[in-house]
């Protein structure tokens, strides 16, 4: 069977090797007002989802993190205070934009010492195996073209034993809860986008993205065809956001 050619971006329907470069334009569009949009358009909740992601992470002194798609470097910083000086958190994004914007605000934060910047992509990771005890991915993994690949590549460079979290949009089965988000997220998102960044279009992406996004279920088959084990997740804001979890055997 031949490999499927076209993949999705957003509702449009593209080439697979157009969609990395399609995304890298919306990101490249929104990063420097990329954390005041994650307030303004989740009303400061996003903060609440990814403590809960923390809560699970487990991570101890010493351990070796990989933030993957990190953006802004939310995750990291709390990532560097948990390991300490003798551990190690990689904070890598394919976007060169966001990785500047992450990396300015981490130095000007005081955050140095155990922390690298990688441009990466997560469908072909430059680490080798058995490398991290965590990889934490906050709402990136609907932006990968292939994410079978993706999941595969965490699975190889986490050690034995080591955890990966996926915090990302997913989809609520509330009726009343679902035509409210359908009507913020195509109409009140734009408008946002459009005022803050004088960009509607890439918030319209972000938008149909997540409404492509596999659910809940899908996505926990994912993680286990990938050689993940102990898979679950939990639903965050009545599955409007949810967490998964899967542990390398």
């Amino acid at each position: 069977m031949s490999e499927e050619k076209t993949t999705h971006f957003g509702y449009e329907t593209v080439a697979r090797e157009e969609k990395q470069g399609k995304v890298a334009e919306v990101f490249h569009s929104v990063a420097a007002k990329y954390d005041l949009m994650n307030d303004l358009m989740s009303f400061g909740i996003h903060r609440l989802w990814k403590r809960f992601t923390m809560e699970f992470t487990g991570v101890r002194k010493g351990d070796s993190v990989l933030d993957i798609a990190g953006g802004t470097g939310d995750l990291t910083m709390k990532f560097s205070d948990l390991v300490g000086p003798e551990g190690r958190v990689v904070l890598a994004d394919i976007n060169e934009s966001m990785l500047r914007v992450g990396r300015d605000r981490l130095l000007d934060k005081g955050y140095s010492g155990n922390i690298e910047c990688v441009q990466a992509n997560a469908e072909s990771l430059p680490f080798d195996d058995n490398s991290f005890d965590v990889i934490t991915m906050a709402f990136g993994l609907r932006n990968v073209t292939d994410k079978d690949q993706a999941l595969r590549e965490f699975n190889r460079v986490l050690k034995p034993g080591g955890r990966l979290l996926v915090l990302e949009f997913s989809k609520t089965n509330n009726p009343l809860l679902s035509k409210a988000y359908d009507f913020y997220s195509f109409s009140a998102l734009p408008l946002m986008g459009k005022i803050i960044t004088n960009d509607a279009d890439s918030y319209r992406y972000l938008a149909e993205s997540i409404r492509m996004h596999p659910d809940q279920d899908t996505l926990k088959a994912m993680f286990e065809q990938a050689g993940f084990a102990n898979c679950e997740y939990h639903n965050l804001t009545g599955g409007i956001v949810a967490l998964h979890k899967g542990i390398k055997p």
